[in-house]
């Protein structure tokens, strides 16, 4: 067995060695009405210099970003002191070698400025890694539908499959175990050209799910997980609070119309495998009640929470989503899902009488509208779109306990939903891999 591992830790070692370099890797993210962080790797790990300024023109700011070997040559930048509602430009130079890109940053608090967002995730499953002739093409769609944001849901890498062969692009063919294997698994995916060209461009909020780590992950009992979160936080745009360096959970604010509070449901999360009940949880106690008290109290005309696994759709055995249902949709007593602490959270936004509250989802690698009632004076909806490159799934019966109505749904395409909130409406599209349109639906706001 020992001989095995060996050999198998040595042949990953050496496809992770084989990933193509580019000089230059950028993502721009975790963008404020104020600030910025964009993210940088150069192949050599030489330092670079950082500039940017407003689009219109004015004055230009520059620094010198030193970058981090034990980070796989990556670093990042905070661009502090930005005007709000505000284009800029800015530049990565490293030697001969430049890269521009380009965000706008959030309207103030107050501000009830129109804003359009993107969100999908699953990228680079087996057999749906990165193709030798065309890269990712849904980020050449994506790129059609220009928007303020993306939000990534998660599984940004598959370190737990090999994708080789024919056809695909090298450098991903083996399973990660250690952190040079799993920074291998996300330079990959982040070197393809539709990918950078769209993160250079298109600030990035980006959450982590299982296969970050491995298949249906739970943080509270498994080895791998710090080494997939060290890799993650590596490969992100992403700042954690100051004393909680592990921390993914985080919120931002899009002016008046909009607040996003995105979830961690992988780390804290008891063992899948644990039969459901009050003391099993997915986000653990600190993250529910910031949860609670942030929607809560939010003053937003739509409240959007991100949780990378869906609320009603059944998946897994034991269940890796927050529904303990069966497959035909009927919940089960003793079921290992995570509806006892999904139900109580909901309890307590409802009795705090939230309105045009929105749940985004992924991981089911379908995309579906769903309407929830769970009591008769309230309900919310369930947005889930993806996968952005990954093995197809299909709709299937949802959790009857949350009283859904399915407004539509699409199996077997990739895809990326597409959300514009203005002052009198939310208008939700899923768009597929070839920038088609599949379906729109448009809703108003409760008073």
């Amino acid at each position: 067995m020992r001989v095995r591992l060996l050999a198998l830790l040595l042949l990953s070692a050496t496809a992770a060695a084989g990933a193509e370099e580019l000089p230059l890797l950028v993502t721009v993210g975790e963008v404020t009405a104020s600030r910025a962080i964009l993210w940088v790797r150069s192949s050599d790990g030489a330092k670079v210099t950082v500039s940017w300024k407003r689009a219109a023109g004015g004055p230009q700011e520059s620094r010198d970003l030193a970058l981090s070997w034990g980070a796989d040559r990556t670093g990042k930048l905070a661009l502090s002191g930005l005007e709000p509602a505000t284009r800029y430009r800015y530049r990565v130079e490293r030697k001969n070698t430049r890269v521009d890109g380009e965000f706008v940053t959030a309207p103030a608090p107050g501000t009830p400025i129109s804003v359009r967002f993107a969100w999908s995730a699953d990228l680079g499953s087996h057999g749906k890694c990165r193709l030798t002739n065309g890269g990712y093409p849904i980020f050449r769609a994506l790129a059609q539908y220009p928007v303020d944001f993306f939000l990534f849901l998660g599984d940004t890498i598959y370190a737990d499959h090999v994708c080789a062969g024919p056809g695909f692009v090298p450098g991903s063919g083996f399973v990660a175990w250690t952190l040079p294997q799993f920074h291998a698994k996300h330079r990959y995916n982040r070197a393809d050209p539709g990918v950078q060209d769209y993160f250079r461009r298109t600030p990035v909020y980006a959450i982590w799910d299982d296969h970050e780590v491995r298949n249906d992950f739970a943080g509270t009992v498994d080895p791998l997980m710090p080494v997939g979160l060290r890799a993650f936080l590596d490969y992100f745009p992403i700042e954690p609070p100051p004393g909680d360096a592990d921390r993914l959970y985080r919120s931002f604010r899009w002016g008046d119309l909009v607040e996003v509070f995105i979830l961690d449901t992988r780390q804290y999360r008891s063992a899948n495998s644990q039969p459901d009940g009050p003391g099993k949880t997915m986000l653990g106690a600190a993250q529910k009640r910031w949860l609670v008290d942030g929607v809560g109290g939010s003053t937003a005309t739509w409240k959007f929470v991100i949780s990378s696994v869906s609320l009603s759709v059944p998946k897994g055995e034991p269940r890796d989503s927050w529904s303990n249902a069966s497959s035909k949709g009927v919940p089960q007593e003793g079921s290992t899902g995570f509806a006892v602490e999904r139900d109580h959270i909901l309890r307590e936004l409802r009795d705090r009488k939230v309105t045009n509250l929105v749940f985004l989802a992924a991981d089911v690698h379908h995309a579906e509208l769903i309407r929830h009632q769970p009591a008769p004076e309230w309900s919310f909806h369930e947005l889930i779109a993806g996968p952005l490159s990954a093995s197809p799934g299909r709709p299937r019966p949802l959790d009857q306990a949350l009283n859904p109505r399915s407004i539509w749904a699409l199996g077997g395409a990739d895809n990326f939903g597409e959300v514009a909130v203005s002052t009198s409406s939310l208008t939700v599209r899923i768009i597929d891999a070839d920038g088609r349109v599949r379906y729109s639906h448009t809703m108003g706001p409760e008073p």
